[in-house]
């Protein structure tokens, strides 16, 4: 993982921005303020700034809060990842392909997995930033507004039963 320094000589390692970026981006489609996300777990907004930048590192209990008001389960916030380097590995070890998944690999975030780019059937590349397009944060917050949670399961998988299949 590597760190850097921002101007106020504050370390940010890639992991505390990709948090503080998937914060922002759950905060944003559900169109909350930082000022709203801090008061609902007492904060101010200035320490949601600091988390949004990964100027402050956020706590597991104050993870734990932030999902619970973005209604979201705690791995969303390390999806799309970028993986780490690998140590080397000395020659005589046997490597797998398969990447060693944890309890919250295992489990689908919201959105489902990340899609990579080559993978498409269409031959089009997806662009990781998709999330952060202003029509898919209106697609979101409008799916959220639709009171009834079955209706929006059919809203879902009218929207599944229109895409193309994988």
């Amino acid at each position: 993982m590597t760190a850097v320094e921002d101007a106020s000589g504050t370390r940010i390692t890639d992991l505390d921005a990709h948090v503080g970026a998937r914060i922002r981006l759950r905060r944003t489609m559900l169109g909350l303020s930082q000022e709203k996300l801090g008061e609902a777990i007492n904060l101010t907004f200035q320490q949601i700034q600091k988390y949004e930048r990964g100027a402050n590192r956020v706590s597991a209990s104050r993870l734990f809060e932030i999902a619970k008001v973005l209604d979201v389960p705690i791995g969303f916030f390390y999806d799309d990842m970028p993986p780490e380097p690998l140590p080397a590995v000395p020659a005589s070890t046997p490597q797998t392909s398969a990447p060693v998944m944890g309890f919250a690999e295992a489990q689908q975030g919201f959105g489902g997995p990340p899609v990579p780019a080559a993978a498409t059937s269409s031959g089009q590349n997806v662009d990781a930033s998709v999330l952060s397009r202003r029509e898919t944060m209106e697609l979101v917050r409008a799916y959220y507004r639709i009171p009834d949670t079955g209706v929006r399961k059919r809203v879902l998988d009218l929207i599944r039963s229109m895409a193309p299949p994988e």
